[in-house]
């Protein structure tokens, strides 16, 4: 059975007196039946690692060494402390131009280096209306995972971009379908495909997760701004737990 995930994403958000919210989140739930992963800056990764939660990274560079000023390489990420990394964030892909070649060499980095990599694929709020997203999931995954993927090495996403932050969040039979999609490619391209944990990412809050957490192939979720507070996040990990 795939293995339940609720991780955090604080993007460009934490201070040092951030670790006061994950030393709380972490007393309440260090022995739930669910994995816990909090993906801080990089500046907290090293400070975050004694505790016990899962500690990952938001990006990696897909060289392990070089000349590229401001990059982390995967093996940075572990020896900082990190057990995981994010790959493909659409924030990454939109803002940074990042195409999915370029999310399947950070993967393929994040195995070498020992690292999960959780990759996030997505449709525009214009890929949605035109009736696209199936054909854009299906082109990120054959894109963006690598061949060496597996149930313990890889993490799959789905986060549509036009819920990210917004407040909006796909109807319970649009996630479905999605995940029971990916799902589907999933067990046709790798002989575990059907143990990969699948995560749902856009705009989960405490009043919605049991409700996504309910859904076939929902194995957890990836969370924004409601992973910043200990109160905020504590909900969603307690709803996964109880699915």
């Amino acid at each position: 059975m795939p293995r339940k995930l609720a991780a955090g994403n604080w993007k460009m958000n934490g201070l040092a007196n951030s670790l006061d919210e994950l030393r709380m989140l972490a007393e309440r739930h260090a022995n739930v039946g669910v994995d816990v992963l909090i993906c801080p800056p990089a500046t907290l990764i090293s400070a975050c690692a004694h505790l016990p939660v899962r500690i990952g990274g938001q990006d990696c560079h897909a060289h392990a060494s070089g000349a590229n000023t401001g990059d982390l390489s995967a093996e940075m990420l572990k020896d900082a402390g990190a057990s995981a990394v994010i790959t493909g964030h659409s924030e990454r892909r939109a803002d940074h131009g990042e195409t999915n070649a370029d999310v399947a060499a950070k993967s393929t980095a994040a195995y070498r280096a020992g690292l999960q990599a959780i990759i996030c694929i997505g449709e525009t709020l214009d890929q949605r209306e035109a009736g696209t997203t199936l054909d854009i999931i299906d082109g990120q995954l054959a894109g963006s995972v690598p061949d060496m993927a597996t149930a313990t090495n890889t993490v799959i996403a789905y986060e549509p971009v036009w819920a990210i932050g917004t407040g909006k969040v796909p109807t319970i039979a649009q996630i479905a379908d999605v995940h029971a999609h990916i799902r589907t490619r999933l067990a046709a391209r790798f002989d575990d495909g059907g143990e990969f944990t699948l995560l749902y990412g856009g705009s989960v809050k405490g009043s919605n997760a049991a409700e996504i957490f309910a859904v076939q192939n929902v194995n957890g979720a990836l969370v924004g701004g409601a992973s910043l507070k200990a109160d905020d996040f504590s909900p969603i990990i307690t709803a996964l737990e109880n699915a």
